[in-house]
């Protein structure tokens, strides 16, 4: 199969790692800000040919595992409005609120629906005009175009009963939040679908004034091996730099269409990630020229902010500060059918993941 067999190959995993193995002599810890690779690494078993210098961490590239508590706890309270539709994508129907999920509302009689598009919000609306329809917008730089696609369209078609609930993020102001907080990074495995969104222009900082070097990276474990090798090479000559190894998606100018969307949907405003408290400028409200589809302003709620869950470390995985067996709770109280944590419930959740390759 064409981009996929070719990147699974032994032989050729093998000679990268003896390539890394080679070129790699100084200690350096380098950090994938997405679930996708976080997943390929442990699925791969990546981590066990790399030479015992190479530390890799996993940071908060899970859009559900961010997203916090209040999130949950507010689209919980939306499906309590009378006649409300929630529509939600299926990873995060699960994630404990407070007190319930969203799964458990469901359960409960509330009108809950996983989606696959967006656009399947829109026909839902066009069906129910009498009922309010919300969408529960979530995730990176990769979904927020349909989700800006969406809205635009609503308003096209004078669809008036169609809401969005952003908890949209972008993946940049983490990513330096993390080095100004003073999190051991060398070097950044950056996320591939994002970056065929965005171009690779937003990590230039990162390379430019903080002095560390951003290869962005395919799924497959040869992307993910020669994505390493690349970092170490810039290590090594002290030339940090922003690259492209995934090069049959990505380029440097991004999606010129669907950063337009973005840009014509959403503007930028300070965000709450779970973990990392407030960051600035690294969420996506809705511009005002659309503002009669954003939840919060047309059912404004005053939702309370809720402490974290009891001994749930989510936050500090989430930093790359601690692993899930650091924590007391994982494999024991909190598991996939039985969360305690977001960071169990997504299949990019790097707690999930430990959890399923563990072996």
């Amino acid at each position: 199969m064409q981009y996929i067999d070719e990147y699974r190959k032994k032989d050729l995993i093998l000679a990268v790692s003896e390539e890394i193995k080679r070129s790699s002599k100084k200690e350096i810890t380098l950090m994938e800000v997405c679930g996708g690779h976080t997943m390929a690494i442990h699925r791969f078993g990546l981590h066990s040919l790399l030479p015992a210098n190479i530390h890799l961490l996993s940071g908060p590239g899970c859009p559900v595992c961010v997203s916090g508590q209040h999130f949950i706890d507010t689209a919980i309270a939306y499906s309590k409005i009378p006649g409300a539709i929630i529509t939600t994508y299926g990873d995060l129907i699960r994630v404990p609120g407070s007190a319930t999920s969203l799964e458990k509302e469901k359960a409960n009689g509330a009108d809950i629906r996983i989606i696959y598009s967006v656009l399947e919000v829109l026909e839902i609306a066009k069906n129910n005009p009498a009922n309010p329809v919300f969408f529960l917008g979530i995730g990176f730089e990769t979904t927020s175009p349909a989700t800006a696609a969406a809205i635009i369209r609503a308003k096209k078609e004078g669809i008036d009963n169609f809401f969005v609930l952003s908890a949209h993020k972008i993946m940049p102001p983490v990513m330096k939040a993390l080095v100004i907080e003073g999190v051991k990074i060398d070097g950044f495995i950056a996320p591939g679908h994002v970056s065929a969104i965005t171009g690779t222009s937003i990590y230039n900082e990162l390379a430019g004034k903080h002095g560390l070097g951003v290869v962005v990276s395919g799924f497959e474990p040869v992307d993910m091996m020669q994505s390493i090798l690349m970092l170490v090479r810039q290590f090594e000559a002290s030339a940090p730099k922003v690259e492209i190894q995934y090069k049959r998606i990505v380029h440097p100018e991004g999606n010129l269409i669907a950063r337009g969307l973005l840009a014509q949907a959403f503007e930028l405003q300070d965000d709450t990630w779970r973990g990392l408290g407030v960051i600035p400028s690294s969420g996506l409200k809705i511009t005002k020229e659309f503002s009669e589809y954003d939840a919060g302003t047309k059912y404004p709620l005053n939702v309370p902010v809720p402490p974290d869950p009891k001994g749930c470390i989510c936050g500090s995985v989430l930093r790359g500060l601690k692993t899930p067996n650091d924590c007391k709770l994982f494999a024991t109280a909190c598991t996939p059918s039985d969360p305690v944590g977001a960071c169990m419930v997504s299949g990019e959740g790097t707690c999930a993941t430990y959890y399923k390759y563990r072996s």
